[in-house]
């Protein structure tokens, strides 16, 4: 029961009250319309209940428009009384389709796509033209269903049903025994419930559909092409995450995350640079240079970078090239001061030399001598200069 429910039908019954039809038959038909009435989903927005009583005369005996709940709708049949004489089955077609048919009389616009049902209830020969109002109707959409009960003529039953027959074509020997026609017509509007069966095959989620279901999947899953398994979303697609910079699928959603050197921020989406040069995030011996998320180390002045790019040296500031000393330079820790060869004076710049006055020790007395002196201390003086080069 669960697993069934009948579609939603603007559905017609037709009876045959004609003088062929005994007081205690026409009874039992009316227990068979009660009955058929417990199986339906009655209500406005589910199944409509039109009941038209016909001999050689038509009635309607109320439309679709008028009782949309069960115990309305078997009490207005308990009420029903039969026309006694003519079988005018084909005017009774006829007249539904004229006046119960239509939108004013409770039958759903076509854009509803509800099915129009009418079951023709009846143990005679129509004594009018069944053929053609059969075919116009069912040209207009109406699917008839034709009961026969005990001398009802078969062929008359084939001409008007709809096909294919064998599903449309019902015989019962006696009105004494047509109640068991209700579960053939219950299984007929049955709308199977494929999701409550279990036999759907729908991977994550099954959205019954009156008689038919669709496959459906979890949040932050697609269905596959085969419309039936899901897989996971691909979050990090380009517009579908509001990732700065790295973003991380996981399993349907997704987490931001940043480069090296930055950090996510407090909205769990930007990020920002890191101070590279913080205590304990480099390895630089002396100086660190902070660079858009990256760092590189340097030195003091007087210092070189090793060739691990990590720690220092002290420069050699006497190398060629690092000093400006005109003659001599003297290496202190980390600066450098210059001096002169013997017998020359730093200049007042502390950078260049002039050669010292030796004038002093001669005396004017020993002329000849101090020519000797001079000499000898211009040899000596080339001769050292000679052994500093080298």
């Amino acid at each position: 029961d669960t697993a069934c429910k009948n579609r939603p039908l603007d559905l017609v019954f037709i009876v045959d009250s004609s003088r062929s039809v005994r007081p205690e038959e026409f009874e039992k038909v009316k227990i068979f319309l009660s009955e058929m009435i417990d199986t339906l989903d009655v209500g406005e927005r589910t199944t409509r209940v039109a009941v038209m009583n016909y001999a050689s005369t038509v009635k309607v005996e109320f439309p679709l428009r008028t009782y949309f709940d069960k115990a309305s709708l078997k009490e207005a049949v308990s009420r029903i009384e039969p026309l006694s004489a003519g079988t005018m089955t084909g005017l009774a077609i006829q007249t539904a389709m004229d006046e119960v048919f239509t939108e004013e009389m409770g039958t759903r616009p076509a854009t509803f796509n509800i099915p129009k049902v009418v079951i023709v209830v009846t143990d005679g020969r129509p004594q009018d033209q069944v053929q053609e109002v059969a075919a116009s109707a069912r040209t207009a959409g109406i699917e008839i269903y034709a009961v026969g009960v005990d001398r009802a003529d078969m062929q008359s039953l084939r001409i008007m049903a709809s096909e294919p027959l064998d599903e449309h074509v019902f015989y019962v020997e006696t009105y004494g025994v047509i109640e068991k026609l209700t579960s053939k017509f219950r299984e007929t509007f049955c709308a199977v419930n494929e999701c409550a069966l279990g036999t759907h095959g729908c991977q994550q989620v099954c959205v019954s559909n009156g008689a038919s279901y669709r496959c459906d999947c979890y949040e932050g899953h697609t269905l596959n092409p085969d419309k039936k398994t899901c897989s996971a979303v691909d979050t990090c697609a380009p517009g579908r995450h509001e990732c700065d910079q790295l973003c991380v699928s996981n399993n349907g959603s997704y987490v931001c995350d940043c480069y090296e050197g930055y950090t996510l921020n407090p909205d769990k989406k930007t990020c920002s640079a890191m101070d590279m040069c913080a205590p304990g995030r480099h390895d630089c011996a002396q100086v660190c240079l902070s660079n858009d998320g990256s760092y590189s180390c340097s030195c003091y002045e007087g210092y070189t970078l090793n060739p691990d790019k990590k720690t220092c040296s002290a420069a050699d500031v006497c190398a060629p090239g690092r000093h400006d000393c005109e003659q001599l330079c003297v290496r202190g820790d980390l600066f450098y001061t210059c001096d002169c060869h013997q017998g020359y004076t730093l200049n007042p710049d502390r950078k260049t030399c002039s050669r010292a006055i030796t004038s002093s020790l001669v005396t004017t007395e020993e002329s000849c001598k101090c020519e000797a002196i001079v000499a000898l201390q211009d040899l000596v003086t080339s001769r050292l200069e000679a052994l500093s080069s080298k």
